[in-house]
Protein backbone atom coordinates (compact mmCIF):
# COMPACT_ATOMS: atom_id res chain seq x y z
CA UNK A 1 0.00 0.00 0.00
CA UNK A 2 1.09 3.42 -0.88
CA UNK A 3 1.95 6.21 1.70
CA UNK A 4 0.78 9.45 1.04
CA UNK A 5 3.25 12.12 1.90
CA UNK A 6 2.93 14.74 4.66
CA UNK A 7 1.85 17.54 1.81
CA UNK A 8 -0.58 15.10 0.15
CA UNK A 9 -1.91 14.64 3.95
CA UNK A 10 -2.21 18.23 4.65
CA UNK A 11 -4.28 18.79 1.30
CA UNK A 12 -6.79 15.89 1.77
CA UNK A 13 -7.68 16.90 5.28
CA UNK A 14 -7.21 20.50 5.34
CA UNK A 15 -9.05 21.80 1.93
CA UNK A 16 -5.85 23.53 0.31
CA UNK A 17 -4.78 26.14 3.76
CA UNK A 18 -2.04 23.83 4.37
CA UNK A 19 -0.88 23.15 0.62
CA UNK A 20 -0.81 26.41 0.23
CA UNK A 21 1.70 27.57 3.03
CA UNK A 22 3.99 24.78 2.03
CA UNK A 23 3.75 26.10 -1.95
CA UNK A 24 4.38 29.62 -0.75
CA UNK A 25 7.27 28.31 1.53
CA UNK A 26 5.88 29.62 4.93
CA UNK A 27 5.75 25.50 6.11
CA UNK A 28 7.85 22.98 4.90
CA UNK A 29 6.61 19.41 4.08
CA UNK A 30 8.42 18.03 8.36
CA UNK A 31 6.84 21.54 9.44
CA UNK A 32 3.42 20.51 8.14
CA UNK A 33 3.34 17.28 9.52
CA UNK A 34 4.78 18.68 12.82
CA UNK A 35 1.34 20.52 12.48
CA UNK A 36 -1.07 17.93 11.79
CA UNK A 37 0.39 15.99 14.90
CA UNK A 38 -0.41 18.85 17.09
CA UNK A 39 -3.37 19.67 15.22
CA UNK A 40 -4.99 16.61 15.98
CA UNK A 41 -3.65 16.52 19.47
CA UNK A 42 -5.27 19.48 20.58
CA UNK A 43 -8.21 19.23 18.55
CA UNK A 44 -7.83 22.76 16.36
CA UNK A 45 -7.29 24.02 13.08
CA UNK A 46 -4.66 23.70 10.95
CA UNK A 47 -3.75 27.47 11.31
CA UNK A 48 -3.95 27.78 15.03
CA UNK A 49 -1.63 24.65 15.39
CA UNK A 50 0.98 26.37 12.92
CA UNK A 51 0.60 29.34 14.76
CA UNK A 52 0.79 28.12 18.42
CA UNK A 53 3.67 26.21 17.18
CA UNK A 54 5.66 29.75 15.85
CA UNK A 55 5.56 28.45 12.82
CA UNK A 56 3.69 31.23 10.95
CA UNK A 57 2.11 34.35 11.87
CA UNK A 58 -1.44 35.26 12.25
CA UNK A 59 -1.09 37.51 9.15
CA UNK A 60 -0.31 34.29 7.01
CA UNK A 61 -2.89 32.04 8.35
CA UNK A 62 -5.21 35.01 7.52
CA UNK A 63 -3.32 35.28 4.06
CA UNK A 64 -3.35 31.56 3.30
CA UNK A 65 -7.50 31.56 4.43
CA UNK A 66 -8.14 34.85 1.89
CA UNK A 67 -6.54 32.52 -1.43
CA UNK A 68 -8.66 29.50 -0.45
CA UNK A 69 -11.66 31.65 -0.52
CA UNK A 70 -10.85 33.59 -3.50
CA UNK A 71 -10.41 36.78 -1.47
CA UNK A 72 -7.32 38.02 -3.27
CA UNK A 73 -4.59 40.26 -1.35
CA UNK A 74 -0.78 40.51 -1.42
CA UNK A 75 1.50 39.96 2.09
CA UNK A 76 2.31 42.88 3.61
CA UNK A 77 5.73 42.35 4.52
CA UNK A 78 6.78 41.26 0.53
CA UNK A 79 10.39 42.10 -0.60
CA UNK A 80 9.37 43.13 -3.75
CA UNK A 81 5.98 44.79 -3.47
CA UNK A 82 3.75 44.09 -7.10
CA UNK A 83 2.03 47.36 -6.04
CA UNK A 84 1.94 50.83 -4.49
CA UNK A 85 1.55 51.17 -0.51
CA UNK A 86 -1.05 53.49 -0.93
CA UNK A 87 -3.12 50.65 -2.18
CA UNK A 88 -4.07 49.67 1.17
CA UNK A 89 -7.26 47.46 0.33
CA UNK A 90 -4.20 45.19 -1.32
CA UNK A 91 -2.24 45.03 1.68
CA UNK A 92 -4.67 45.35 4.43
CA UNK A 93 -7.90 44.41 3.64
CA UNK A 94 -9.03 43.68 7.45
CA UNK A 95 -7.82 47.38 8.06
CA UNK A 96 -10.05 50.15 10.01
CA UNK A 97 -9.19 52.15 6.48
CA UNK A 98 -10.11 49.73 4.12
CA UNK A 99 -14.18 48.87 5.96
CA UNK A 100 -14.46 52.21 5.36
CA UNK A 101 -13.76 51.93 1.55
CA UNK A 102 -16.13 48.64 1.90
CA UNK A 103 -18.65 50.70 3.36
CA UNK A 104 -18.41 52.86 0.44
CA UNK A 105 -18.26 49.73 -1.65
CA UNK A 106 -21.81 48.58 -0.57
CA UNK A 107 -23.29 51.97 -1.08
CA UNK A 108 -22.07 52.08 -4.61
CA UNK A 109 -23.52 48.53 -5.33
CA UNK A 110 -26.90 49.34 -3.39
CA UNK A 111 -27.75 52.66 -5.27
CA UNK A 112 -25.21 52.71 -8.54
CA UNK A 113 -23.86 49.72 -10.03
CA UNK A 114 -26.34 47.99 -12.03
CA UNK A 115 -25.74 45.93 -15.61
CA UNK A 116 -29.49 46.02 -16.01
CA UNK A 117 -29.66 49.60 -16.35
CA UNK A 118 -26.23 50.01 -17.98
CA UNK A 119 -24.79 51.82 -14.76
CA UNK A 120 -21.54 50.63 -14.59
CA UNK A 121 -19.30 53.73 -15.01
CA UNK A 122 -18.85 56.18 -12.21
CA UNK A 123 -16.05 58.92 -12.45
CA UNK A 124 -14.38 60.35 -9.27
CA UNK A 125 -13.88 63.89 -9.29
CA UNK A 126 -12.68 66.57 -6.61
CA UNK A 127 -11.93 70.14 -6.45
CA UNK A 128 -8.27 70.60 -6.19
CA UNK A 129 -5.45 68.70 -6.46
CA UNK A 130 -4.07 66.30 -3.62
CA UNK A 131 -7.75 65.48 -2.11
CA UNK A 132 -6.97 61.82 -2.61
CA UNK A 133 -8.80 61.42 -6.16
CA UNK A 134 -6.26 58.78 -7.44
CA UNK A 135 -6.02 56.97 -3.86
CA UNK A 136 -9.65 56.22 -3.90
CA UNK A 137 -10.23 55.34 -7.32
CA UNK A 138 -7.12 52.55 -6.71
CA UNK A 139 -8.60 51.28 -3.63
CA UNK A 140 -12.23 51.06 -4.84
CA UNK A 141 -11.55 49.31 -7.83
CA UNK A 142 -9.54 46.80 -5.41
CA UNK A 143 -12.25 45.97 -3.08
CA UNK A 144 -14.83 45.99 -6.17
CA UNK A 145 -12.09 43.22 -7.28
CA UNK A 146 -12.12 41.60 -4.23
CA UNK A 147 -15.99 41.31 -4.37
CA UNK A 148 -15.62 39.23 -7.44
CA UNK A 149 -16.32 42.22 -9.45
CA UNK A 150 -15.09 42.51 -12.87
CA UNK A 151 -13.52 45.92 -12.48
CA UNK A 152 -12.02 48.29 -14.75
CA UNK A 153 -9.84 51.19 -13.89
CA UNK A 154 -9.22 54.15 -16.08
CA UNK A 155 -6.99 56.96 -15.10
CA UNK A 156 -8.12 59.96 -17.46
CA UNK A 157 -5.74 62.25 -15.32
CA UNK A 158 -4.03 63.31 -18.50
CA UNK A 159 -1.88 65.71 -17.65
CA UNK A 160 -0.86 64.42 -13.49
CA UNK A 161 -1.56 60.95 -13.71
CA UNK A 162 -1.30 58.35 -10.86
CA UNK A 163 -2.86 54.87 -11.71
CA UNK A 164 0.54 53.52 -13.32
CA UNK A 165 2.50 54.76 -10.25
CA UNK A 166 0.55 53.24 -8.10
CA UNK A 167 0.00 49.84 -9.88
CA UNK A 168 4.02 49.74 -11.18
CA UNK A 169 2.80 49.89 -14.92
CA UNK A 170 4.45 50.92 -17.91
CA UNK A 171 2.73 54.72 -19.27
CA UNK A 172 4.50 54.42 -22.71
CA UNK A 173 0.24 53.60 -24.12
CA UNK A 174 -3.13 54.30 -22.56
CA UNK A 175 -6.16 55.94 -22.47
CA UNK A 176 -4.22 58.93 -24.50
CA UNK A 177 -3.22 56.59 -27.44
CA UNK A 178 -6.30 55.03 -27.52
CA UNK A 179 -7.87 58.22 -28.18
CA UNK A 180 -5.75 59.56 -30.30
CA UNK A 181 -6.58 56.76 -32.50
CA UNK A 182 -2.99 55.03 -31.94
CA UNK A 183 -3.50 52.35 -30.13
CA UNK A 184 -6.85 49.59 -29.12
CA UNK A 185 -8.47 48.64 -26.39
CA UNK A 186 -5.41 46.16 -25.81
CA UNK A 187 -3.64 48.96 -23.43
CA UNK A 188 -5.45 47.80 -20.63
CA UNK A 189 -3.17 45.63 -17.87
CA UNK A 190 -4.66 42.78 -15.90
CA UNK A 191 -3.11 43.29 -12.55
CA UNK A 192 -2.01 39.34 -12.07
CA UNK A 193 -1.69 39.47 -8.03
CA UNK A 194 -5.55 40.93 -7.81
CA UNK A 195 -8.20 38.78 -9.88
CA UNK A 196 -10.59 40.72 -11.62
CA UNK A 197 -8.81 43.94 -11.55
CA UNK A 198 -7.64 45.71 -15.10
CA UNK A 199 -6.40 49.40 -15.46
CA UNK A 200 -5.86 51.42 -18.27
CA UNK A 201 -2.84 53.84 -17.82
CA UNK A 202 -3.35 57.16 -18.56
CA UNK A 203 -0.70 57.15 -21.58
CA UNK A 204 1.77 59.71 -22.66
CA UNK A 205 0.86 63.10 -21.80
CA UNK A 206 -0.76 64.81 -25.02
CA UNK A 207 -0.66 68.73 -25.53
CA UNK A 208 -4.53 68.66 -26.46
CA UNK A 209 -6.10 66.29 -23.04
CA UNK A 210 -9.55 68.08 -22.91
CA UNK A 211 -10.44 67.86 -26.90
CA UNK A 212 -9.19 64.24 -26.55
CA UNK A 213 -11.48 63.38 -23.91
CA UNK A 214 -14.51 65.51 -26.04
CA UNK A 215 -13.93 62.97 -29.32
CA UNK A 216 -16.79 60.24 -30.02
CA UNK A 217 -13.80 57.79 -29.23
CA UNK A 218 -14.42 58.30 -25.00
CA UNK A 219 -17.75 57.22 -25.53
CA UNK A 220 -17.69 54.69 -27.44
CA UNK A 221 -14.55 53.49 -25.26
CA UNK A 222 -16.77 53.55 -22.09
CA UNK A 223 -19.55 51.49 -24.11
CA UNK A 224 -17.56 49.13 -24.74
CA UNK A 225 -16.34 48.77 -21.47
CA UNK A 226 -20.24 48.23 -19.67
CA UNK A 227 -20.16 45.28 -22.21
CA UNK A 228 -16.91 43.64 -20.50
CA UNK A 229 -17.00 44.75 -17.09
CA UNK A 230 -18.81 45.28 -14.14
CA UNK A 231 -17.59 47.83 -12.77
CA UNK A 232 -16.09 51.13 -14.21
CA UNK A 233 -14.26 53.38 -12.01
CA UNK A 234 -12.42 56.59 -14.19
CA UNK A 235 -9.80 58.68 -12.23
CA UNK A 236 -9.76 62.16 -13.12
CA UNK A 237 -8.02 65.52 -13.09
CA UNK A 238 -8.56 68.40 -10.47
CA UNK A 239 -11.97 70.18 -11.37
CA UNK A 240 -10.10 73.32 -10.42
CA UNK A 241 -7.55 72.25 -13.60
CA UNK A 242 -10.15 71.82 -15.71
CA UNK A 243 -13.63 71.76 -17.27
CA UNK A 244 -16.09 68.93 -17.42
CA UNK A 245 -19.03 71.21 -19.11
CA UNK A 246 -18.21 68.64 -22.07
CA UNK A 247 -18.33 65.35 -19.86
CA UNK A 248 -21.63 63.60 -19.01
CA UNK A 249 -19.96 60.65 -16.72
CA UNK A 250 -21.31 60.30 -14.07
CA UNK A 251 -19.66 61.15 -10.72
CA UNK A 252 -18.81 60.85 -6.62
Amino acid sequence: MKMSSPLQEVRRINRTIGSMMVDSGLLTEADAERVMHYQREHGIRFGEAAVRLGLVSDADVQFALARQFDYAYLPNDAAQRPVSEEVVAAYQPFSAAVDQLVAIRSQLMLRWFDRGDQRQVLTIVGTDRGEGRSYLAANLAVVFSQLGQRTLLIDANMRTPRQHQMFHLDNQVGLSTVLSGRAQTEVVVRIPDLLGLTVMPAGPTPPNPLELLSRPLLPALLSHARQSYDVVLVDTPALSAVSYTHLTLPTI
